[in-house]
């Protein structure tokens, strides 16, 4: 298995997506997701409104990311589970 195939997130138990990371990778996606959303969360509070439009955007389009990363590097994909083991 090549890095560039192994998985970054572990599929959730149950229900459908992904779970926690379980690869640095998916760590550091998450971890850059969480510092762009501070990050936007602070501009929108404080900047005027063109700031505020394009931290919104901003904003939209990383979890549009985080979600086609997350989707492609999930052990097992995406499908509903009822729990059982993998």
């Amino acid at each position: 298995m090549t890095s560039l195939s192994r998985p970054w997130f572990a599929a959730k138990r149950y229900g459908f997506g992904a779970g926690l990371p379980i690869a640095w990778q998916g760590w550091a996606a998450f971890a850059g997701y969480l510092a762009l959303t501070l990050t936007c969360s602070i501009v929108m509070e404080r900047g005027d409104t063109i700031a505020q439009r394009i931290a919104l955007a901003a904003l939209v389009l990383a979890t549009i990311a985080l979600i086609k990363i997350a989707k492609s590097r999930t052990r097992g994909g995406w499908r509903w589970r009822w729990g059982e083991a993998e």
